[in-house]
């Protein structure tokens, strides 16, 4: 436990300075965040003995990534991403035993890793520094805070399970008070920038917090899945107590998914 709250606040005080400093620096950072969750998950799929076509998703990657640090849309994305999945499925097809699950597993990363991803790149080029720190942080902080307080909470009330096929230490009361943790990062994180910022209404960071952390929770349980299947128990080692970076980001990837969406939706004011 010990190493986990000082991994942990590490991670945090780390992430905070590199914010604080520019975005290109968080922006190349989490660039090498994506390409570890994309090396942990193929990984996993090999131990679990799968043969998943990988070089048509790290080219996806390759080219993904300048292109959405230019100004590049989701549509570029979507096209870059629809090729390479038609390229594993040739080079599935084409194999002496050709296997659906091969096609599919193979294509997983792209959705799970890469999309989420980009996305937090595209909120990098929000219009203004405000609008890109506060949804950044929001994409962190939503699912880490709703995560640290259902595991608490959790651990110590928790009696009726989650979901006991994919994760049986998770509770319902768990869950449900990660929920309200995540409203209550994302409502005082309003409150903090409405004093230096123009805000939309408040209900929107009520939204905003309780669908990311839904999402994060599912993001969770997602990557918990795919741990199961592989017969693992982390995707790495890299963070001691925490695990792999997969382990870490698998909630802010779905969460910044939601950002993402509102950014593109309902802009913020001028």
């Amino acid at each position: 436990m010990t190493t986990r709250i000082i991994t942990g606040v590490c991670l945090t005080l780390m992430l905070a300075g590199v914010l604080a400093i520019d975005g290109w620096l968080f922006s190349v950072l989490y660039m090498v965040s994506i390409c570890f969750s994309m090396y942990e998950v193929f990984r996993a799929l090999r131990q679990a003995g799968h043969r998943p076509p990988q070089w048509p998703a790290w080219l996806c990657l390759a080219l993904s990534i300048p292109l959405f640090e230019m100004g590049g849309s989701m549509p570029v994305l979507l096209t870059l991403v629809a090729g390479a999945c038609m390229l594993i499925s040739a080079m599935v097809l084409f194999r002496a035993e050709p296997k659906l699950e091969d096609i599919l597993i193979s294509c997983m990363p792209l959705v799970c890793v890469l999309m989420p991803g980009m996305c937090m790149l595209g909120i990098q080029n929000a219009p203004t520094r405000g609008q890109q720190l506060l949804l950044t942080i929001l994409a962190f902080g939503v699912p880490l805070a709703g995560d640290t307080v259902a595991y608490f909470v959790g651990s110590r009330f928790g009696v009726r399970k989650l979901c006991p096929a994919v994760s049986p230490n998770k509770s319902l009361e768990g869950a449900v008070a990660g929920l309200v943790g995540s409203v209550v990062f994302s409502m005082a994180l309003f409150g903090i920038f409405s004093i230096f910022m123009p805000m939309p209404r408040f209900w929107h960071c009520l939204v905003l917090g309780l669908l990311g952390g839904l999402a994060g929770q599912l993001g969770d349980l997602f990557a918990s899945l795919i741990k199961r299947h592989c017969g693992i128990k982390d995707y790495s080692s890299i963070f001691p107590g925490h695990g792999g970076m997969m382990d870490r980001l698998d909630s802010v990837y779905w969460a910044t998914v939601i950002m993402y969406v509102y950014l593109n939706l309902s802009p913020f004011p001028v």
